[in-house]
């Protein structure tokens, strides 16, 4: 059976299926909004999903893929990365994630690049769609994230500076600092909404601050537009800070690592603030993260916070696979995990379109070998807006010629 499945599918992948409608038979499949797992069909009429259940209705034109049982997720998408805009950290000349001029307006989207090396890998472990963002800076705001869909097409598919980005911490400076800046900078954008970018231009403050123009639109697009607006920060009383800027500016607001986010946990969970964490992140790497646990992502679901994964690990941003699974281990609910890497990355950044397997999302899909939440597990099938997906990357294609011993030299023959 298992050979049958994978002649269907390289079958499969030879030819496109932008055109007339496939069936997806009979999936173990966790449809992404956290209700429990049952064995459907899925059927996808060019690149949306028209309908889920059992015993539907198709024509002779249809396409049908036996899933025979196997896991199937909506896409996982990335919260946080720096696909498409980094492809050497060590090498500037690789890296469009920093600017000189701009800070808060700062975007990233027309240096993308879709045939960035780290995207085939992604794409090959599940990840379809990523948000984009610039990297940390001395400034508190780095500037504007973008999401983008991962099918390695020039055609850059996905949506322009989405959310803005920036930091609360003691790791790049004074604290009191970082705190006065981004009052400083949530107060223009308050003023933005009533006065003209020139007339704000003109202002002590934002010469202090060598604001551009375009630094000016985006702080009043996060205050009065309710663009999201994502701090990393970790330590407690930071956590309070931040939820304070919330209420005061009523800021869309996003929290990414909070650590010591158990020790405020009736403060978040008040204020229904998603998080972003990574769950392998348990040994302190700053003063401001000594309350680490592997517990995190448990205490956080429990609450009913809604979570989302990243991953430290540049370029494997896949492996928030692996982070969800420990979260799991360590008693977050399996479909919450499920949950953390599709729909709720969706809502929280307003991808409406994304995120789950029901009538009329896109038809971002994975079928799975194994446990998706199993590093042990690969894809079998990946499709992104209904498009079968080439699942080499450049790991699989240095695999393919070095174990391949024919036509090789002898040093190559062990």
């Amino acid at each position: 059976m298992k050979k049958i499945f994978i002649t269907l599918v390289l079958v499969l992948l030879t030819a496109p299926i932008l055109s007339g409608t496939v069936l997806l038979k009979g999936g173990l499949v966790h449809s992404g909004n956290g209700g429990t797992a049952t064995v459907q069909d899925i059927l996808i009429s060019e690149n949306i999903i028209v309908d889920v259940g059992n015993n539907l209705i198709i024509d002779g034109n249809t396409r049908v893929i036996e899933v025979n049982g196997l896991p199937v997720t909506p896409g996982l998408i990335s919260p946080m990365s720096n696909l498409g805009i980094v492809e050497i950290n060590a090498l500037d000349v690789t890296r469009d994630d920093e600017s000189d001029l701009l800070s808060a307006g700062f975007s990233i989207f027309n240096a993308f690049n879709p045939h960035s090396t780290g995207i085939p890998w992604n794409r090959s472990n599940g990840v379809t769609s990523a948000i984009s963002t610039p990297s940390a800076s001395s400034f508190p705001i780095f500037g504007l994230g973008s999401h983008f869909v991962l099918d390695g097409s020039l055609e850059i598919k996905g949506a322009k500076d989405i959310a803005m980005f920036g930091r609360l911490g003691s790791s790049y400076g004074s604290r009191a600092e970082t705190l006065s800046l981004l009052e400083s900078l949530l107060e223009i954008g308050e003023l933005a909404k009533n006065k003209p970018v020139e007339e704000i231009l003109e202002m002590t403050i934002a010469d202090k601050l060598e604001l551009q123009a375009q630094d000016i639109i985006a702080l009043g697009k996060v205050v009065n537009d309710d663009m999201p607006f994502v701090i990393e920060t970790n330590r407690a009383v930071d956590i309070l800070q931040a939820l304070a800027m919330k209420e005061k500016y009523d800021l869309n607001l996003v929290l990414a690592s909070v650590e010591e986010a158990p020790m405020v946990l009736t403060k978040l969970q008040e204020s229904n603030t998603p998080v972003i964490i990574d769950p392998m992140d348990n040994i302190p790497n700053s003063f401001d993260e000594l309350g680490s646990s592997l517990d995190l992502g448990r205490i956080l679901d429990q609450a009913g916070i809604p979570i989302m994964f990243s991953t430290q690990r540049s370029h494997n941003y896949h492996l928030m696979r692996q982070g969800s699974g420990n979260a799991v281990a360590h008693g977050m609910s399996y479909e919450t995990a499920i949950k953390g890497m599709t729909q709720t990355v969706a809502q929280t950044f307003n991808l409406d379109n994304r995120g789950s397997i029901e009538p009329g999302k896109l038809a971002d899909i994975i079928v799975w070998d194994g446990d998706p939440l199993e590093p042990a597990s690969f894809p079998k099938i990946v499709m992104i807006e209904g498009q079968l997906q080439d699942l080499s990357s450049r790991s699989s294609k240095l695999t393919e010629r070095y174990t391949n011993k024919e036509d090789k030299p002898s040093s190559y023959k062990h």
